[in-house]
């Protein structure tokens, strides 16, 4: 039996015993919020997957397959869209930096959907400063040619406009989380949204950094949060790695928005939205 294997085995085991807990601000277990049980994607770009042959066929002739690292600047903020990145494994962040150094990611897009959608709705440039967050394989296409594919590909122009409804879904929410939510609610949150993306590894490289940015405050605050579900034996944070141990029980840990943001960014692949 592998690692990955044992560690899912473990996780149901403990799914019984963690069940109806739920983290709180100061540390303790209570509370309840049900898992929405569904494994993560784990077939590459879900846009891309989701094309008819012929139309994947006209896309794939301007893909190109990149590597992310960790850290890769795709557009500084307020820089010219050159390029869309469809992300298979790859997790990538969008920051909004302020006058006075401050910083705080405004969004996340992996295999849900693409970079640079701002294209779509006529847009030439990023405003927020786009990065890999989590690296990992992508393909790529130069803005010439997604515009020209939106045009041309009548399937490919609605899946990509139910995507950019989605992320708008997610900004929304995450607005709405960060002002009504506790900290170790919105890091099971944002951990469990970035697992859905990496293919389905159990442990993904994740910095204190780059969580501060999601999560909008210090990096004591981060260390106060992971460590509230590390001892409820969810995840291990080591070596800015984390490893997912309880996907049931990290559902649970996590606020409502966590499931709300999940099904809006799979409704472009299911068919119309459901308000």
């Amino acid at each position: 039996m592998s690692g990955t294997d044992g560690r899912r085995r473990g996780a149901a085991g403990r799914s019984h015993a963690t069940s109806q807990r739920v983290p709180t601000e100061n540390g303790t277990i209570n509370g309840e919020n049900g898992g929405i049980g569904v494994p993560p994607w784990q077939g590459g770009n879900r846009i891309l997957a989701s094309l008819a042959p012929d139309e994947l066929s006209v896309i794939g002739a301007s893909l190109t397959a990149v590597a992310l690292g960790m850290g890769r600047v795709l557009y500084d903020q307020r820089a010219v869209i050159d390029s869309v990145y469809f992300p298979d494994t790859a997790v990538v962040s969008l920051l909004s930096r302020m006058e006075n150094g401050a910083v705080v990611e405004v969004g996340t897009i992996g295999n849900e959907g693409a970079v640079g959608l701002g294209l779509f709705l006529g847009a030439s440039v990023s405003v927020p400063e786009t990065l890999a967050q989590v690296p990992g394989d992508a393909r790529s296409m130069s803005a010439a040619a997604f515009r020209s594919a939106v045009t041309t590909l009548p399937h490919f122009r609605d899946i990509v406009a139910r995507c950019m409804h989605a992320f708008m879904t997610q900004v929304s929410q995450t607005a709405a989380c960060n002002r009504l939510h506790g900290i170790e609610q919105r890091c099971a949150r944002w951990l469990l949204l970035t697992h859905d993306r990496v293919g389905g590894g159990d442990s993904f490289p994740l910095t204190h950094q780059f969580l501060s940015f999601m999560l909008g405050v210090r990096r004591a605050g981060v260390t106060e949060a992971l460590g509230v579900l590390t001892r409820s034996a969810l995840i291990e944070s080591r070596g800015g790695h984390i490893t997912i141990l309880d996907r049931p029980g990290l559902e649970r840990a996590s606020c409502e928005c966590y499931a709300i943001v999940r099904r809006y960014a799979g409704e472009p692949f299911n068919g119309p939205s459901v308000a």
